[in-house]
Formats: C-alpha cells, sequence, structure tokens
C-alpha cells in the first residue's frame, strides 16, 4: 500500500528532483509559461504556488523565503514586482495545466503550465462578454404570414416643419381661397 507517499519522485533523487523543481520554477516565473510533461507540471504546481502566495506579502522576510526556494535574484526580483500585484486580488489557483497531447519520441503526456493572469488570449476569452441574444418569443400569425412582434413598436411622432407662414395666416388663404370659389 502506498499510504502517505504523496511526493511523486520522477525517478530522481531527491537532490536533482529539488533542483529540476526549482529551475523548472525560474523558468516559469520568467517566461509565463514553459511546456513540460504533466507529471513534472503537477510537481512544479505544488511548488510555485505556496511562493506566490508568500510574495503577496513584499517584506524582506518573504524574499529571503522566497530565494531559498528559487536562488535566483532575477526570478524573485521578478515574482515581487511583476507576478505579485497582477494576483493581488486572486485567492489561489495561479497556474493552469493545458494537456497538449503526447511527445513523439517516448509517448509522454505533454502539457503547457502558465501563470492564470498572464495569458492575454484565456484572459480575452473570459472578460469579453457576449451580447446578449434576443430572447425568443411565441410569435401570433396575421393571415397574410406576416410574424406581429410580441412588443409593439413606439410610434415616433413625425415633427413638422416650421414653415414662414404662421398658421394664422395659412387659415387665412385657405378662408380666401374658399371665397375665391363662392
Amino acid at each position: 500500500m502506498r499510504h502517505q507517499r504523496v511526493i511523486n519522485h520522477l525517478g530522481r533523487t531527491s537532490s536533482h528532483r529539488k533542483s529540476m523543481i526549482s529551475n523548472m520554477a525560474v523558468s516559469l516565473i520568467i517566461h509565463k509559461r514553459i511546456t513540460t510533461t504533466t507529471a513534472k507540471a503537477k510537481a512544479l504546481k505544488t511548488f510555485v504556488e505556496p511562493l506566490i502566495t508568500k510574495s503577496k506579502e513584499d517584506s524582506t522576510h518573504s524574499r529571503r523565503v522566497v530565494f531559498g526556494y528559487l536562488k535566483d535574484k532575477e526570478a524573485v526580483a521578478e515574482l515581487f514586482r511583476e507576478v505579485s500585484p497582477k494576483i493581488a486580488d486572486r485567492p489561489g489557483g495561479y497556474t493552469r495545466i493545458l494537456k497538449t497531447g503526447n511527445r513523439i519520441g517516448d509517448n509522454a503526456e505533454m502539457c503547457i503550465l502558465e501563470l492564470v493572469d498572464f495569458n492575454e488570449a484565456m484572459k480575452g476569452a473570459e472578460t469579453t462578454t457576449k451580447p446578449k441574444a434576443a430572447r425568443r418569443r411565441r410569435t401570433s400569425k396575421k393571415s397574410t404570414g406576416e410574424a406581429v412582434s410580441a412588443k409593439p413598436e413606439k410610434e415616433t411622432p413625425v415633427k413638422a416643419k416650421k414653415s414662414a407662414k404662421s398658421p394664422k395666416a395659412d387659415d387665412k388663404a385657405s378662408d380666401d381661397a374658399k371665397a375665391g370659389e363662392k
């Protein structure tokens, strides 16, 4: 039985595994997305998400703790300067795994691991709201077969152009025309 054996050893020694995961985390922070195997991505996700949470509080202590895991000054600076302000309001789930199929050589299951708030294509799909489709309603049919809309259209009042003549002048002109006919 494998009770409480939660670490995927990835077929490596402890030191090799730690350095590989650390290097992959640095690449993820700097490049915002990496392509790797699914097993490595799952192991990396459990490694990097607590570091991103730690970076929300920008203090000397949290920088030193994160540097202890990453061992790369540029990655720590990038994490605290670029990544943490974007994920400040997110309560967790900073990474996304997108499966891409199997690798040609050894048929290993491949995926893309990326930081959620840095993928513009996915963010655009989430924030773009589709125009609300017109609600379908039953329509009553006229005898000619034309559909009558359920909502009556508002009639817009036609504004008459002001003529040079006043309304009283029009009445006088029509009265004069009637008098001329008699």
